[in-house]
């Protein structure tokens, strides 16, 4: 599966963004989808993740309440709805599918990424 994220912009700090992670080939519906992010010089990190149909969602702590994971399996689009945005939350953004069957945290269980889009917080 290929993947293509957009949405990432500048916003100031308690604004909102819609991040869309659109994604090629018929098996998109079976997939774990993830976001994940990784500020400048820090490591990549986990954010949030929806299983296959929708039916279960996992946030990191500090986004719970602020962030929310969609996704539309005909369309093949997975959604990060980003709320009350902070200057933390700066960072490239990026969506992954895992061929899983449970919802996942761990990066290395995410084979397909797609090629990040920047969010600028400003403060």
């Amino acid at each position: 599966v290929q993947l293509q994220a957009s949405g990432g912009g500048l916003v100031q700090v308690g604004g909102s963004l819609r991040l869309s992670c659109a994604a090629s080939g018929r098996t998109f519906s079976t997939y774990v989808m993830g976001w994940f992010r990784q500020a400048p010089g820090k490591e990549r990190e986990f954010v949030a993740a929806i299983s296959w149909n929708g039916s279960a969602t996992y946030y990191k702590d500090s986004v719970k309440g602020r962030f929310i994971i969609s996704r539309d399996n005909v369309k093949n689009i997975v959604y990060l709805e980003m709320n009350s945005l902070k200057p933390e939350d700066t960072a490239v953004y990026y969506c992954a599918a895992a061929s899983v069957s449970r919802v996942v945290v761990v990066t290395s269980a995410y084979l397909y990424w797609g090629q990040g889009t920047l969010v600028t917080v400003s403060s």
